[in-house]
């Protein structure tokens, strides 16, 4: 209590808003006026807050609502929607996000109607919302909100066409095919909902779909009236989509006229507007921040001479995202197969030309380093010292000369498959980091790497070939491709070498095959005391999880972690596991996937009850519905009360109706953990607040 006001101010930064308005307040007179500070109250974050409940936002906004001007409570799915009707005291605001929030149009409407400084706006807009509800007032304040982003859960226009001065537009769309009921849906808007959106102001354009033909339909009309004319401001513009989205006609005018009128910062677009098209050669770029050509066939050839421009200066490029793009480090991809070798002059220009990344994707493809010296690709990108977030394919970070004159190590020799186990011999790993470094020469590539990357805040390692066991509006998959053959010589030591990542704060390991004990795990826990978010997928063998001794080591030294999320086949989450993971002391959220997996409850119940901060419990694996549903129960009745945001879903992986349970997990969770994705420059950087 000595310090000064300002130290005190930058310590009370920390604490929850609901902690200091509703608690630390009331300690003493001192801290009664710090705490009302304008830096203190300017800004109220309630978006993972997991703890707040509708009493408490009821009296946060009854004692500060006045003097809040950014309100955000993203992702409060556990709040009424009555609480909604206690942001009308924030007579202030000027930005605003109750996305994942149930929010009604006329609940919508008498809110909006009282807030006249609104500027920025984000919503959901779910089956059963009509625009007709919205009063005069409403759309008087729609009319001078110049950011929105609108998550659509129905066919409809939401409240866009109100926004007639809209300058940044995020569309997410999450419309499914069908509806509960079974019935398929169409993506033609209802009558009434055909008013047309104002964007001649637009400067930044962003949709984001999930799977299915109704997103596209929809999407297609929103687009419809930026191909009549294009905003002379466009700077920004974003489409995100899976599968096979076809260019129409009215695309390609919309392409065209963007290639003619404006000038981009941050371009992304579906692979078959881009696949074949010289589109690129014709776009035209004033100073980019963010690219993604995910999944699309361009070549190293094509990427360097139409959007470096053979070399030019990309300074002000931050982040990149080349997922799935098998052939953007080739020349050309006419006569090429995936696997073949990279060319490191092409990497070389992209490293020299864009010194600035922070955001780099590369999974996802077969980036192969040839024998040459000097030239593999953990050795250029090194280069790269700004970096904060990296994604690698296993097969890209093995050491050429080792890939070559290694003998095949014992999991190499049985097959990757779910069949009958197999007993091997396996080698006894050192357990500390220094053993391990004199075991494995540190003048390996990707050791090298990792100790220039010093800063490195996400890491991704995903096998070229992964895919996970639970994917998206369709049944769980069965069967995963076997890794690639280079993928065989990463193992514990590859994984070893993380450590050296202090500030590391997410980590993503699939499909390491040639891990043999998980030692590498352990240097982890003990050497990134940063780590936040982990996610382990399909290591080693697949018929046997071989790590889980160094797992439940790793896991006594993770005290800062929060999320945790695993894949593996004939997992075992009984006692010892859940005992070991209780000293994850700040663990939130927590996903099992395991086809054969077992669990068993008690010890589930147990650890629930000692890891109080967690809130997400999803376990997909092989036990019966019966057990599944009676654990769900139990774990609710028990601990619900106490945790007003808990959410829980277990059941069976194989079970037909999965589709159905996971259609009803919050949005904040499917997205960030229960489904397996690469994160690594997804979207530009700060894209919302």
């Amino acid at each position: 209590m000595e310090f000064s006001d300002e130290i005190l101010l930058h310590i009370l930064s920390y604490v929850p808003c609901t902690d200091l308005v509703l608690n630390v307040r009331r300690t003493c007179r001192k801290l009664a006026t710090l705490c009302l500070d304008k830096s203190l109250t300017h800004t109220v974050l309630l978006q993972k807050d997991y703890k707040v409940n509708k009493d408490k936002v009821k009296q946060l906004m009854r004692d500060i609502g006045k003097e809040i001007y950014q309100l955000n409570m993203a992702g409060c799915y556990w709040l009424p929607s009555s609480t909604i009707d206690h942001v009308t005291r924030c007579k202030n605001l000027v930005k605003l996000n109750l996305s994942g929030c149930h929010v009604t149009s006329l609940r919508l409407s008498k809110m909006l109607s009282t807030l006249q400084h609104l500027r920025s706006l984000a919503i959901d807009v779910n089956p059963g919302f009509d625009a007709s509800q919205l009063s005069s007032e409403c759309k008087a304040t729609l009319s001078r909100v110049s950011e929105l982003k609108q998550t659509l859960y129905t066919p409809s226009y939401g409240v866009v066409p109100c926004c007639t001065s809209l300058e940044k537009l995020l569309l997410y769309f999450e419309i499914l095919d069908r509806s509960r009921e079974g019935f398929m849906l169409s993506g033609q808007l209802m009558v009434g909902e055909s008013n047309v959106p104002h964007y001649q102001n637009l400067r930044i354009f962003y949709a984001r779909l999930a799977p299915g033909y109704v997103n596209q339909e929809v999407v297609r009309l929103y687009l419809a009236v930026l191909s009549d004319r294009t905003p002379e401001n466009l700077h920004a513009f974003l489409i995100s989509a899976p599968g096979s989205f076809a260019e129409t006609g009215a695309t390609k005018n919309l392409l065209d006229s963007m290639a003619r009128n404006v000038r981009l910062d941050a371009l992304q677009l579906p692979k078959a507007w881009i696949n074949g098209s010289g589109l690129l050669q014709h776009l035209k770029f004033n100073n980019p921040f963010y690219f993604s050509f995910s999944r699309c066939t361009l070549s190293g050839g094509h990427l360097i001479q139409r959007v470096i421009n053979g070399g030019k200066d990309l300074k002000s490029l931050t982040s990149l995202n080349l997922s799935g793009c098998v052939h953007c480090l080739a020349p050309e991809s006419l006569f090429r197969k995936a696997e073949d070798d990279i060319d490191s002059s092409i990497l070389e220009s992209l490293v020299v030309s864009c010194c600035n990344l922070r955001h780099l994707n590369l999974s996802a493809a077969h980036h192969h380093s040839s024998e040459s010296i000097g030239n593999h690709l953990c050795q250029l990108l090194s280069r790269l010292k700004h970096l904060l977030s990296l994604a690698l394919p296993v097969c890209s970070i093995t050491d050429v000369a080792a890939t070559v004159e290694k003998p095949p190590t014992a999991p190499s020799l049985v097959p990757q498959t779910f069949g009958r186990k197999v007993r091997i011999g396996i080698q006894a790993y050192p357990r500390n980091l220094a053993d391990q470094a004199n075991q494995k020469i540190e003048s390996s590539v990707f050791w090298a790497l990792m100790g220039s990357l010093r800063f490195l805040e996400t890491l991704e390692i995903i096998g070229s070939s992964f895919s996970s066991a639970m994917p998206r509006n369709e049944p769980a998959i069965r069967n995963s491709l076997p890794p690639c053959v280079r993928a065989q010589s990463v193992g514990d030591s590859e994984v070893a070498a993380i450590s050296q990542l202090t500030y590391l704060q997410s980590l993503t390991l699939a499909q390491l095959p040639s891990i043999l004990t998980g030692s590498g795990l352990v240097n982890i826990g003990l050497q990134c005391q940063h780590l936040r978010t982990l996610s382990l997928a399909n290591l080693g063998m697949m018929g046997k999880v071989v790590y889980m001794s160094a797992l439940m080591d790793m896991l006594k030294h993770c005290k800062c972690l929060r999320d945790l999320r695993l894949e593996q086949p004939y997992f075992c989450a009984g006692a010892q596991f859940f005992q070991a993971l209780s000293h994850c002391s700040s663990l939130q959220r927590l996903c099992i996937v395991s086809r054969s997996g077992t669990l068993q409850s008690d010890a589930v119940m147990s650890f629930m009850a000692n890891c109080l901060e967690v809130i997400m419990c999803h376990m997909f694996m092989g036990e019966s519905l019966t057990v599944c549903k009676n654990l769900q129960q139990s774990i609710v009745r028990s601990f619900q009360a106490e945790r007003p945001a808990l959410n829980v879903v277990i059941f069976p992986l194989l079970h037909e109706d999965l589709t159905e349970v996971i259609r009803d997990v919050p949005m904040r969770h499917l997205d960030e953990i229960t489904l397996f994705k690469s994160r690594v420059a997804e979207e530009p950087p700060n894209l919302w607040w």
